[in-house]
């Protein structure tokens, strides 16, 4: 039996190749905290690997339904090799809805900077669907996933980016009024992008279709 060896005993190739891409460091999975933007943490190749391959898993079966050991099956590494770079399936979540919010960052930016406020939330409106149909299949559902709508409630930095994206769209509007539109507004999004009935539409036709359903929510429709 001393020439057989099991995978989670021996380090595969793919784990050694893990290992050397992880050098940088694996604080910065949750360093939104030290950071002042999204887009400003930094990750290793081999941290990013892992992402995808959580981020694919989970589309297929939800956090929940995902474990350290699929996403290691999944990258044909060990589980050790995973918890090198993340501790827990927590900080993964985490991890790729950073970088998922980093990608609207900019648009944001740019909005809060902008002297009109019309022009700034058509601009922002646009990022948005944009983002959402580039992604489509990939992170919508996982939007939905009750363990991601906890961590953004309970994580600060989400927070305070969802306060600032939805401030930007929705004006001077406040109260219960406004989050209800917010809300309406993120699911319609969400939803039209992955809907099964929508699945045969193009990319370019469910743009303009939601630029102007939305934009009739927001009260921007000419």
């Amino acid at each position: 039996m001393r020439g057989v060896s099991c995978r989670s005993a021996t380090w595969t190739v793919a784990d050694r190749l893990l290992a050397g891409q992880s050098s940088v460091t694996v604080d910065a999975v949750t360093s939104t905290q030290e950071a002042r933007t999204f887009g400003a943490i930094s990750r290793t190749a081999a941290q990013t690997r892992v992402m995808d391959a959580a981020l694919k898993l989970i589309a297929n079966h939800g956090v929940s339904g995902t474990s350290l050991q699929m996403i290691a099956d999944e990258m044909g590494v060990t589980k050790a090799a995973v918890y090198r770079q993340f501790k827990t399936k927590e900080e993964i979540v985490i991890a790729i809805t950073e970088r998922e919010m980093g990608r609207l960052e900019e648009a944001l930016e740019a909005a809060e900077a902008e002297g009109s406020p019309r022009l700034a939330r058509e601009a922002l409106l646009d990022r948005m669907i944009e983002q959402a149909i580039d992604r489509r299949g990939t992170f919508s559902i996982p939007m939905f996933d009750p363990v991601i709508i906890r961590l953004q409630a309970e994580y600060e930095p989400f927070q305070r980016f969802i306060e600032r994206l939805y401030a930007a769209l929705l004006g001077t509007e406040a109260g219960v009024e406004a989050r209800f539109h917010a809300a309406m507004l993120s699911s319609a999004i969400s939803v039209a992008v992955m809907h099964p009935l929508l699945a045969d539409i193009d990319g370019e036709t469910l743009r303009v279709q939601l630029t102007q359903m939305t934009r009739r929510m927001l009260g921007l429709a000419d």
